[in-house]
Order: C-alpha cells, then structure tokens, then sequence
C-alpha cells in the first residue's frame, strides 16, 4: 500500500515540475506567428493564386483552404523540427507531448494542427485556455500535448 501511495506522489510531483506556458505568452506567440507565417500565405493566396481579394471573396472556402492547408503543413513541419514556430522561438515557448515530456511524433503534431483549425471555428477551444489551471486548449487536450516555457 505504501507503495503505491509513493508512485502516486512520484507522479504528482513529476507533473508539477511542468513549466507550462502562460495564457499571455501562448497569446502572444500566437499573435506573432499569425504575422509571421499566416500573413506571407495570406498575400501569396490573395493575389498570385486568385488574383485578387474580389476574387477571395468569390470563392471563400476554396480560398480557406489554399491558406489553412499550407499553414497547417507549415506548422506541423515547424513544430516536428525544431518543436516551436517563430512565435513559440520568441517566447521560448516548447511543444512536447505529455507521456514523453519529448517533442511529439509527426503524427501527433499533424493531428494537434488540424484541430487547432477546427478549435478555432469553434472559439470554444481556445477560450479553454483561459479557466485551466495549465493553460491547456482544445486541441492541446485532444493530442495529449503541452505547451511548456523553458
């Protein structure tokens, strides 16, 4: 019995140690890599592919999707090699998955990028951030990652 109640406090302990990133520092880095990779993608889209922002507007979700697909390519790419964006470099903020206090597999960084695009549709996902002791957001929950400041 006594064992098991160490184990448990063992494990208590090696959770804590967990420096998770602050909802301000998330936010920001967030901000920063929407100007840093969204923006470039934005552009290229807006006007080498569809010509113009009349033409966007004529076809939004074809549109959407020329843009949401590189960027979540790009991310995942990102994050699998280095395990940060730019934004994350600035703020010194890392990815890695809760199990293996590690930098997650691509897999599970491809699964964690696309529900962020889905989380942030619902608003809902992001908000979470906000009432969690960790910080941790929907999609953070879902692929079974954090997101740490070293």
């Amino acid at each position: 019995m006594k064992k098991l109640k160490v184990k448990k406090i063992q494990k208590e302990t090696k959770k804590e140690l967990l420096n998770y990133a602050t909802k301000v520092n998330k936010s920001k880095a967030f901000l920063l890599d929407s100007f840093l990779l969204l923006m470039p993608i934005m552009y290229i889209v807006f006007y080498l592919f569809m010509g113009s922002r009349e033409e966007f507007g004529a076809n939004k979700i074809y549109g959407w999707l020329e843009i949401l697909i590189p960027l979540v390519l790009i991310q995942t790419f990102l994050f699998f090699k280095l395990g940060q964006t730019p934004g994350y470099k600035a703020y010194n903020l890392y990815l890695i998955d809760e199990h293996t206090k590690q930098k997650p597999s691509f897999g599970i960084i491809l699964f964690r990028n696309i529900c962020v695009v889905l989380s942030f549709f619902s608003i809902f996902g992001w908000i979470m951030m906000f009432f969690r002791k960790d910080y941790k957001t929907l999609h953070d929950l879902l692929s079974n990652t954090a997101v740490i400041q070293k």
